[in-house]
């Protein structure tokens, strides 16, 4: 299926794993890339040195085009887009949009900039500084989210840039993925439908859990790092939520302590993220510290297996998602039923009722 996606970013399905941290690593990125669709390679969980290994080991898994996600706050996001463009990457995907100067030095090296927005003002912002596409994620999707659905959110940014839209939030199968091409998008992007997949190393107690899940299990929550943030209702959360500002601050310090050995940072530097998420918010000083160290927090469920101590952010969708395939299977999955659908929908494949 060839969209204004495909053609941009030069795989050969409309389908974007998003970067998702201590889950997109070498392994999905790269089984998601050879299934035909863009995998995204989260840095965000990484050193500026292992985001070079990382982009290396992809390269060795496969020849198609993925790409890396970045924080465009970052302390140190001219490093890791130095790597990028040193070791040919082709996609630069964000999470916060990046400033104009970013845009244009990634373009000026071949680079595809792809940010991630929830607004339509955010989206004919990066638009107007020259990125490449966009991704929107409406209200259903997995992390820090908005309150708009992806129904609602889609159509309005599709109308307002004349750039390729992707549509996150909600999408697990091939009817959302012609029901997204329906609106005017370019494809799908897809976060908790690539974690629960075999090629994950998410451990297999968190994809049980995952699996488990109904849509009411996923609930958003302010409590993590004072922003709203989708994820399934843990342990974690409960303790959060019902916990008082001194147990709060205790508990993020040993936390960032944790995420500043792993990540090299300062705690200037670990502050500093923290109060670039404050701007303009009244977070508590606790909130600061979890927002910088939220890392940490995924880490203990995806990567140690910690289901009681970790943040696992969730798309709503996984309360209907029940299976662990490949990514090639899902991906092959995926576009044959968007083939049988189209098809269901064409001229005397549908009817009006009377």
């Amino acid at each position: 299926m060839e969209t204004p996606l495909t053609r941009l970013v030069g795989v050969r399905h409309p389908i974007v794993q998003t970067g998702m941290g201590w889950v997109a690593g070498p392994r999905l990125v790269s089984a998601t890339a050879n299934a035909g669709a863009l995998g995204i390679l989260a840095s965000a969980t990484m050193t500026v040195d292992r985001l070079r290994e990382a982009i290396r080991e992809v390269k060795s898994r496969t020849d198609a085009p993925f790409g890396v996600n970045l924080r465009a706050d970052a302390a140190d996001a001219g490093d890791r887009v130095g790597v990028m463009i040193e070791e040919g990457v082709r996609v630069a995907s964000f999470a916060l949009a990046p400033s104009r100067e970013l845009i244009a030095g990634l373009k000026d090296a071949g680079v595809v900039v792809v940010p991630s927005i929830g607004a339509r003002r955010h989206a004919e912002k990066v638009a107007a500084w020259g990125a490449d596409a966009v991704i929107v994620q409406g209200g259903e999707g997995g992390g820090h989210t908005g309150e708009v659905a992806t129904m609602v959110l889609l159509p309005q940014v599709v109308d307002a840039v004349d750039i390729p839209v992707v549509a996150a939030g909600g999408f697990h199968d091939g009817r959302g993925l012609v029901a997204a091409l329906a609106y005017g998008a370019a494809g799908i992007a897809m976060g908790t439908r690539f974690l629960l997949t075999s090629e994950s190393t998410v451990p297999d107690a968190v994809k049980a859990r995952y699996l488990a899940a109904t849509v009411r299990d996923v609930t958003v929550t302010r409590a993590v790092d004072g922003l709203p943030h989708r994820m399934l209702r843990t342990e974690l959360v409960a303790e959060l939520e019902n916990a008082g500002r001194t147990r709060a601050l205790v508990h993020a310090l040993r936390r960032a302590a944790g995420f500043r050995r792993l990540s090299g940072l300062t705690w200037r530097q670990l502050v500093r993220d923290g109060l670039s998420l404050r701007h303009g918010k009244d977070l508590t000083w606790s909130q600061v510290l979890l927002a910088a160290n939220t890392p940490m927090l995924l880490k203990s469920a995806m990567v140690d297996g910690r289901t009681d101590l970790g943040v696992m952010a969730s798309g709503q969708v996984a309360g209907v998602i029940d299976d662990l395939p490949s990514c090639a299977e899902l991906v092959e999955r995926i576009m044959a039923q968007a083939a049988q659908t189209m098809s269901g929908l064409s001229v005397g494949g549908a009817s009006m009722p009377a």
